[in-house]
């Protein structure tokens, strides 16, 4: 993506001064709104308080809670590569998936019946501080 950016702006200045010539402001705030929310999908942080498990991609826009009350089981899971990385919501097997990178994931029922999965490089350890939580 910061490599078509660079190269729109290099092509951009490569043309003859003009009335028009000069940094686009539109274009320029969408290129950077663009970064910021791609930014914003660069790590995943799970924390686990007294009463949640809280889930925070990047600095905090996408952000998601789940009381640990409402949370039934946890397990270890491995995510096939078409479930793909950030949020994602699938119909079969019905979920919603948080995922930054690679496949191993901690999948997690509520109470309610939904299922949510979370990406992790530890998914063992993970897993076992859900359910120390929820005892």
């Amino acid at each position: 993506m910061l490599v078509l950016f660079a190269w729109m702006y290099i092509t951009a200045s490569a043309e003859p001064v003009s009335v028009d010539s000069g940094p686009n402001l539109l274009v320029t705030a969408t290129m950077a709104l663009i970064v910021f929310i791609l930014a914003s999908f660069a790590s995943l942080q799970v924390s686990i308080d007294g009463k949640y498990l809280r889930i925070k991609f990047g600095y905090g826009i996408f952000q998601k809670k789940f009381s640990l009350n409402d949370i039934l089981s946890a397990k270890t899971v491995k995510n096939h590569w078409w479930y793909g990385w950030g949020i994602r919501g699938w119909l079969w097997p019905k979920m919603r998936i948080y995922n930054v990178s690679g496949f191993d994931a901690v999948e997690i029922q509520l109470k309610n019946g939904k299922t949510y999965r979370i990406g992790t490089d530890e998914p063992k350890k993970l897993e076992e501080a859900i359910l120390h939580a929820i005892k």
